[in-house]
Parts: C-alpha cells; structure tokens; sequence
C-alpha cells in the first residue's frame, strides 16, 4: 500500500472539478467563485490539480496499445475497420478544454507572480496536450482559447482551423511551458522537462505525420523536436534506469514512480488508500477481461541477445515457442511469458486459454494480490522515449550520425542487454526483409535511410509497446494498410500435447475434430472445433486455410470479417452527426467520411 503527495491533492480538487460538470460560469452560492478563489499559489495548485485527472493518458490510454501487434478479444472499430460515424461522443469532447482555459482567464487575480508563472505555464502545458490528442484523432479542429458560453454564438459556430494553425498554437503553449514552469523535478507534478518531452513527442508526431501524408512544412516540426529533446537530454539531468538484473522490468513494477524517477519525467500516480487504481494487471491475467493476445510481429520485431535478426535464423517462422524464446534481447523476457517465468516463486507458462494468440503479456505485471486492481505507478514519459524521438526525428531529417545513435538507441539496447550495436552504414546498406514487409509504405518510398529509420522503429516497437503508442505511430508513418492483415500467434506443429514452459512436459492439449484421445489429467484442453483455438495457415496464392493440421494461432480470421483499410479516410475520425448539424454544416466532415448531411 502506499499514498502520495498528488492523491491527497486530487482528492482535495474534487470542489473544484463539481464547478465544471455544467456551465463553469454559473456558481452556486454555497461554491467558490472567481472573486473569492485564485488569490494564492495554493488556489492555483489546486485548480490545475484536475488537469492531471482531465487531460493526462488514462491507464486505458496507456496500456490498451491496440494496434497490429497487440490485439483484445474484440477488436476495436479503428483496427476492425468498421467504424462509423457517430452522432454524439466519438471523442468530440472539450469539458477538459473549458476547464483549462478559464483557468487562464482567471489566474491574474493572483498576486505572486512567480507562482502565476509556473501554473499558467502548466496549464498552457495541458492545452498543448489536450488540442494534441485533438489533433491526431480529428486533424483540422477549432481552436479555442477562451471560456466559451452558451450566448457566444459565433465561437460556437466557428469552422475548424487548420490542423498548422492549432499546431503552431500547441507550440506557442509548449515553449510558454518551458520558459516559465519550475524546472525541480517531481515525478508526480508537471515540470520543465515534461514539457520538454511533451514537445519533443508532439512535434516528431506531426513532422513525420506531415511528411509521409504529403502536407509540407514538416522539416520545422522534425527540427523542433529535436531541439528539445537535444535540451532535455543534454540539461535534464535524467539517465536510463538501470538497477538490478531486469532494470528494464522493474521501470513497469513498481508502486512509486520515486524508485524510478532517474529516467521517468512524470507518471500517474495510482493509490489504493484513496481508490485511484487501475486494472492493467487484470488486463494481462485473465481469461475474461484480458487481452486476446500479442501477434507474432512483435514477437519476431526482437532481436537476438547479440543484436543480429531472429528473422534470419533458419525456419524462425515455424520455430517452437520455446525454441524461439532461446537467446533473445532480454526485453522479450521481461515483456511475455516466456519458458522460466515466474510468479511468486511458481513456474507460470503462458495460458494459451487466456491469450487465444499464444503469446501472454507480463508487463506491469507485480504480484498476485494485484489481479484485480493495481496500484502500480505508470510512466507517462520516460527518457528512453525521447531518446528514441531524437535519433527518429534526425533519421527523417538527413542529420543522424553514428554518434546520435550511440547517444541513444545504443544506449537503451545496452542497457536491455543486447550486445550488438546499430550500425548506421551497415543497417542502411542491408535493411533486414522481414521488417521492411512490416512497413510496406516506407519500403515503397525507399528513402536514403531506410535502414536505419527502419531499426529506430523496431527499437520504438519493442520498447514502447503496451505504453499507449503503436496506434498513433501507424497512422504518422501511413501505415495503416496492415490492418488488412491476418493477425498471426504462436505456431503450432501440430495438434496434440504442447509444451510452452520448456519443462518437457504438455501444459495444454489442442484437440482436432476425429481425435479421440485422452488427454492426461490437469491438461487445459483446446478444441478447434468448438472455436476455442484457430489455426491459420497462409498458402502460395496468398488465400489462408484455417484449422488444417498446423499453423498459427489466430482470431478475428479474415474469412468471417475482411478487414479493408480505407487509405483516403481512415487516418482520420469522423466529426458526429450532431455537431455537425448544430452548426449547419460549418463544421465540415472529414475527406471519405459520407454523413448524408448534405451540409
């Protein structure tokens, strides 16, 4: 059990959320006002503390990375390709917006300039991230930086501004963040440095976004992110975690961002004693609530310990899991199930009941007295991230050298234990096949850095999986086609006994239609006849044949929904039906989205 600083402070800030639930410019008597509130650095502290509430990445956010390489047992609309326009929600919100902006309309009734300061700057940090979000999602969106009220008309008919207006807006508030928030360092609390790295994501996020969908003037954004993060490596004072046997293990296990706090710039703090918990945990154990599994992607994306490609051994696509988990960049250990994985002293292989891909997540991953809620701190932005913006962002530029890529990814695979280093030259003179099939867009572009960009996105793959990135990162690379693919698991030889701790002995049973044997006691038993495994086999011609003899572990299989992604609209959501209708078509919809509206 622990409680912190920041949970007692939220809790406290519960008054001050109530004054936002309906029209934050009418108060009730018996509730603070602008006229009595905001008069000392305590007001504002307490105010702003909802914004970490508000605007911050939930654990949903977080550790639901639903992409192409982690999938849950219903595969969300965007993956699915089955999304439709709604005609409210949709994320079409701007309450946390409101609550952000009039707190600046009202912070000048404070008289300590200083502390002024610092909050507006926090506060203009939580827009940046707000409108952030906004922009990924929907693109072009209206910008607002006053508290818009019902009689306002014209603000609230206002047309969508350029996504590059709201963009250099964003930058405005990040570099105002930087130039005026505190620079001590408190891992719960918004600091210089997480503004740094806020910038340093949000701005790689948009050059690449603008340079692989055709919408110039991305070489300023690229150039922005690496000039912060350049000032954050070089003046932040932060280094990779590196304690004990599993450092990078232990960055995802521990109740107090503090222990940690040597590389994470800011985590959600999460308490029991207050009730601020998360099910991450419950998410990755249990046959109900968690995930439909890990694909075979990520699984291949590791490389060896010595830092060549498990791709390039042979027949590393039919291998054994337990065969292919021999002598693997650490991290793959410290992320699956793997054979030897422990809990609490038990051996504990991977439950292929659970996780219908084969493949079992135990990152974040703490004790068993968490399976049901966890108060495991998660780390919003760490280092190692912004050591991987940084060599990204000078790949797409033209201005990676081999020192850059030892000031950083280098580093963050020593420190996971692989032994060979990326090689610039080598890695650009022969770009490895299997991960340029991973990114058949970026292979069709054939850039002079191919190679190179092509390994600083394996090292974000398995870096930052589970932290709420890969989504996002596919739709900036415009990617999105390998959605359209079957998502393949664990390869199976065949039916019968399967053995994944590595022990020699069966920890499941996959049984065929005509087999009659009897299973040994104790062994979980998978019938691929009542669906509860699906073996997929991709043939020559490119077809797949389901439940023959051997293959792949699937689910959500193309034979009973076709996934097509649609290359001029899904990039992004649509705008609701509703909206869209309250201001008489001002609101435009997003290209390829078809309303009916006529507007």
């Amino acid at each position: 059990m622990k409680s912190n600083k920041i949970t007692k402070w939220l809790m406290l800030c519960v008054s001050v959320v109530g004054l936002s639930a309906c029209d934050i410019t009418l108060y009730p008597e018996d509730k603070i006002t602008p006229g009595s509130f905001f008069r000392n650095e305590s007001d504002l502290q307490l105010f702003t503390n909802n914004f970490y509430v508000s605007t911050m990445p939930s654990a949903t956010d977080i550790y639901q990375d639903e992409a192409d390489i982690i999938i849950n047992p219903a595969l969300n609309d965007a993956v699915s390709c089955q999304r439709i326009i709604p005609e409210t929600g949709g994320g079409w919100s701007w309450t946390a917006l409101r609550q952000i902006n009039y707190y600046l309309e009202n912070s000048y009734r404070c008289s300590d300039e200083a502390a002024r300061l610092h909050y507006d700057g926090i506060a203009r940090f939580f827009r940046a991230f707000f409108y952030y979000n906004k922009v990924k999602r929907f693109g072009d969106v209206p910008w607002y930086d006053v508290v818009v009220g019902s009689g306002d008309a014209d603000l609230l008919n206002k047309p969508r501004d350029s996504r590059k207006y709201v963009m250099e807006k964003i930058l405005e508030d990040l570099d105002y963040a930087i130039a005026n928030i505190n620079s001590s360092k408190d891992v719960y609390r918004v600091s210089k440095w997480a503004a740094l790295a806020l910038k340093s994501r949000v701005m790689l996020f948009e050059g690449t976004f603008r340079k692989y969908h055709g919408l110039g003037d991305w070489e300023v954004c690229l150039q922005e992110s690496v000039k912060a993060s350049e000032q954050l490596i070089n003046e932040g004072g932060y280094a990779l975690y590196a304690k004990g046997d599993t450092p990078y293990a232990s960055l995802f296990m521990t109740l107090n961002a503090t222990e940690t706090a040597e590389e994470v710039i800011l985590a959600r703090d999460y308490s029991n004693t207050v009730q601020l918990r998360h099910s991450v945990q419950n998410y990755t154990t249990s046959p109900t609530a968690g995930c439909t599994g890990v694909t075979r992607r990520l699984v291949d994306a590791y490389l060896m310990a010595d830092g060549s490609f498990h791709t390039s051994r042979s027949n590393y696509n039919k291998m054994s899991f337990v065969d292919e988990c021999k002598n693997r960049d650490p991290r793959m250990a410290q992320t699956l199930r793997t054979p030897g994985y422990e809990i609490q002293g038990v051996p504990t292989p991977a439950n292929l009941g659970a996780m219908k891909l084969g493949y079992q997540l135990r990152k974040f991953y703490i004790a068993v007295e968490y399976d049901g809620f966890s108060e495991v701190d998660l780390p919003v932005f760490r280092l190692a991230e912004v050591y991987l913006n940084y060599a990204e962002a000078k790949a797409e530029l033209g201005t990676l050298t081999q020192a850059d890529l030892d000031n950083t990814v280098n580093l963050i695979r020593a420190r996971a234990g692989v032994k060979g280093k990326l090689d610039m030259a080598t890695a650009n003179a022969n770009p490895e096949p299997w991960i340029k099939g991973c990114y058949p867009y970026l292979a069709k572009l054939n850039p002079a850095n191919l190679g190179v960009i092509l390994e600083i996105r394996r090292e974000r793959t398995v870096e930052l999986v589970m932290e709420g990135f890969r989504y996002y990162d596919i739709m900036r690379w415009k990617e999105g086609s390998v959605f359209n693919e079957e998502f393949l698991g664990m390869y199976i030889a065949g039916p019968g006994p399967i053995d994944v701790s590595g022990d020699g002995k069966a920890d499941f049973y996959i049984k065929t239609k005509g087999d009659t044997a009897t299973p040994a006691a104790g062994l979980e038993v998978l019938n691929m006849e009542d669906g509860k495994v699906t073996l997929v086999t991709p043939n020559a011609s490119g077809a797949n044949t389901y439940n023959g003899e051997s293959g792949y572990l699937t689910t959500h299989t193309l034979d009973v929904l076709t996934r097509q992604w649609n290359e001029d609209r899904d990039y992004l959501y649509p705008i609701p039906t509703k909206e869209r209708v309250l201001t008489n078509g001002v609101l435009t919809q997003n290209p390829g989205w078809e309303d009916g509206l006529g507007l």
